[in-house]
Parts: C-alpha cells; structure tokens; sequence
C-alpha cells in the first residue's frame, strides 16, 4: 500500500537532528533510527525531541508497506522505530519480527484512545507489539462544483455508486477521475457496497469488486496513490478514491492557493475500511531504549495533537483532541462521529494464496488484460 504522501520535499529537513552536549563535554551519542511514511509527521516534534532528550534522529521515509516489509523480513533493517500498516503489521508479528512491547517503559500508553486500540487488536491481540500512531479510512475526495455540474444536484455524493456505477463514470471522465494503485486499500473498501465484510477472503466477493473495476477502468485517469492530491488541489481531478488526509491536505491546498476549488472528503454511506499505521520496534533493533523513549514521547498529548494538526491525520491518542484545531476535529472526514464510526471495518492479511490472486486481478484493472 502507498499511503499519505504528505507534503512531499520536506523529507530531508527530518534527517540527522542535533545532538544535544551537556556541559560543553561531548557525551556518548545516543541515537534513534526511525522508518516512517513520506512525510508523516511535525518536523518540529523531532527537533523538540531531539533537543530535550538529547537523543539524535535519524529519520528515514518510504512510500509503501512492500518496502518496509522487505526491510524487516531480510532482517537487520538498522531501524529502532518503524511505521507499519495493520495487515501488514498483522503479517509481520507472525513472522517474529517485532519486540514484545515493554509497557512500563511507556508511560503514556495512558493516553491510547481505547475506541482505537481495541480496534488494532484485529491485528495485534492484546496490544502486544504495537501502538497507534495514526489512523482514517478510505473514501471519495472530489470537486464538489464540478461533480455536481455533471451529475446534478440530487445525486448523493456519499456513495461507492459514483466509482462503480460506468454511465456515472463516463460522465465524470472528462474532469478526471483517479483510483488508488492499491488492492489492499481499494477492494477491502468497496466490498460493503455489494454486502460484504470488509474482512471477506472469499475469492467470489473478490472477483465482484473487481469485475465492476476492470468496466469502469477507462474512465480512469490513472492509477495512483498520491498524485491524486495534487490533482484534486489544482482542478485537474473531480474524483479521486483516497485516504482521508491525503483528500483534506488537497482542500487545505486549494484553499491556500484560492482558485476557488471546493474540495470535499465523503466517507461512503455503505461502509468502508478504516485503517492504522502504528509503532513497532524490530526485534533485532540496536537503540531499545531510545525508540521506547521516542514513542512514549510521541504518546504525549500535545505532541499527538501537533502532529495531527500538520498532517490532518486522526491520532490514537484520545487526551490529545483537547489540543487538536477545532476545525480538524469537528470534520466527519478527520474524526467521524459514532454512527459512522459503526460503519467503518478493520480488514486482516490475505493469506499467500488469496495474495496471489488479488495480485493476477488487480493487473487485470490495471492494464485491462
């Protein structure tokens, strides 16, 4: 999965923080070597980190959960810190990749959402390996003006019909319409529109998302997992399926520029999947006590709250959202409230042979053979 390219080109003011000299005498350096997505976080939480514990950063970005997951099954990934998604979270305990977390060494595990954990525990029994960093769902991003200029005003815009249904598609296709390049996103989401589990490994209930995929295909732009943003930003897009932050950071765009681009973000009436990214420490990590030190850190409210407020990702940290802007928490997109939250499933890993078979039709999407 490619998720949340946030912000690009500011990757390289994360790298290589200060260390912090304590009487004019160099001490031993202390380090903590973080693997995170593209972007993903508050610069300034790592400055202020850095500067407080005297603990060096050293912060590296990926695109997509293959990446990591190559990383860290090859072993002595050189990581103390990583970012993985749930299912692929899920995949990797089984593997034995990860350390069983030290909870007395996390204080401020006291501030988890119990809403959010509870729900990561489709991944994690017991909340033994993980903690929440950031979480959102997978819905329509659009131009709301120019979505309406071709369907009219009484079309609901709240709905997996407008991707799925192909005359609504071929009306749509002239303003631009992009899908995520992603089946472990997109089909899990759209499964709920025909009746299905979030959750469902059948290969049937498989195949009717993506048959109804592979007849809208070419009125699909392309596909793609963050070009979307910039496209729904500038009006080059009408449609795009994507992650809630990636759809908000296109709005916040719009608006800065004021091109008088209205951009919205509707989580589908029918359901969707709600997905997590979360810490976890290699087993074979060099720097324990520095990454524990690092994610207690980032369990602090007002330090969940400031990265919430830059990247417009909802967080796992419930005392957090006294401190979240309002404007971020009162948006249904960001943080839904509880009658969607009931619409919303968490999905676990295909198995190999379920992999292989998603992989054969999602090429078929793709490239329409």
């Amino acid at each position: 999965m490619i998720r949340r390219s946030l912000l690009r080109g500011l990757s390289a003011a994360l790298a290589a923080l200060p260390l912090v000299v304590a009487g004019g005498a160099r001490a031993e350096e202390r380090v903590v070597n973080i693997y995170n997505w593209s972007d993903y976080i508050d610069p300034k939480v790592l400055e202020d980190f850095s500067k407080e514990t005297g603990i060096k950063v050293v912060y590296d970005t990926y695109d997509n959960n293959e990446v990591l997951e190559t990383k860290l099954l090859a072993g002595k990934s050189g990581y103390d810190v990583v970012v993985p998604s749930g299912p692929f979270l899920q995949r990797l305990i089984k593997a034995g990749v990860f350390l069983p977390l030290d909870k007395t060494k996390i204080p401020n595990l006291k501030n988890v959402w119990p809403e959010i954990a509870n729900r990561l525990q489709a991944y994690d029994p017991g909340n033994t390996f993980a903690v929440d960093y950031m979480w959102g769902t997978t819905g329509l991003g659009m131009n709301v003006a120019a979505v309406r200029e071709r369907l009219g005003a009484n079309t609901p815009l709240n709905s997996w019909s407008l991707v799925l249904n192909p005359s609504t598609m071929a009306k749509l296709k002239d303003c631009g319409v992009m899908l995520l390049d992603s089946p472990e996103d997109l089909i899990p989401s759209i499964l709920p529109f025909y009746g299905y589990k979030v959750d469902s490994k059948r290969w049937d209930d498989i195949t009717t998302v993506t048959d109804a995929l592979y007849k809208v295909r070419g009125a699909v732009r392309k596909f793609h997992s963050s070009e979307y943003i910039n496209g729904l930003a500038n009006g080059d897009l009408c449609l795009a399926v994507g992650y809630s932050g990636d759809v908000l950071q296109a709005k916040k765009r719009a608006e800065e520029s004021k091109n008088g681009v209205e951009i919205a973000y509707f989580i589908p009436k029918e359901g969707t999947q709600m997905w997590f990214d979360t810490f976890a420490i290699p087993k074979d990590a060099a720097h324990p006590a520095e990454a524990y030190a690092f994610i207690d850190y980032m369990m602090r409210p007002e330090v969940a709250a400031a990265n919430t407020n830059f990247v417009s990702y909802a967080n796992g940290n419930l005392p957090s959202q006294k401190l979240v802007k309002p404007e971020i928490l009162k948006d249904s997109g960001i943080y839904p409230d509880e009658a969607t939250m009931q619409r919303l499933s968490t999905n676990t890993a295909w198995n190999d042979t379920t992999q292989r078979f998603v992989t054969r039709s999602w090429t078929r999407v793709r490239t329409g053979r």
